[in-house]
């Protein structure tokens, strides 16, 4: 199933893997082990943050995707499931809006 997943980096230790040149390695390393179909990089809430969409085949790989995130970085880390208007279409919602409203 596809995730987004919204990461959200603390200005320690990412300042000092900055500082000591090896933060973009360790980006590269944990992009290159998750695999996101997509990768942006942004600000949120006033910290670094990253944006990626990644395919998650089931709950038990959560924990590979997310701990490179905190081991390394100390970040919060959240998953979002994706749907595609494929997807919403095949979610019944005229029989969920029958039984449920």
């Amino acid at each position: 199933m596809k995730m987004l997943l919204s990461v959200e980096f603390p200005h320690e230790p990412f300042n000092a893997l900055v500082r000591n040149g090896t933060c973009g390695e360790v980006i590269a390393r944990i992009l290159e082990a998750i695999k996101p179909e997509a990768a942006y990089f942004t600000e949120q809430d006033g910290t670094r943050a990253g944006v990626f969409v990644i395919e998650v085949k089931e709950p038990s790989a959560v924990p590979a995707i997310a701990e490179p995130f905190f081991l390394n970085f100390h970040a919060n880390c959240k998953f979002r499931i994706l749907m595609s208007p494929q997807d919403l279409q095949r979610a019944g919602l005229e029989a969920l809006g029958r039984q449920w409203g």
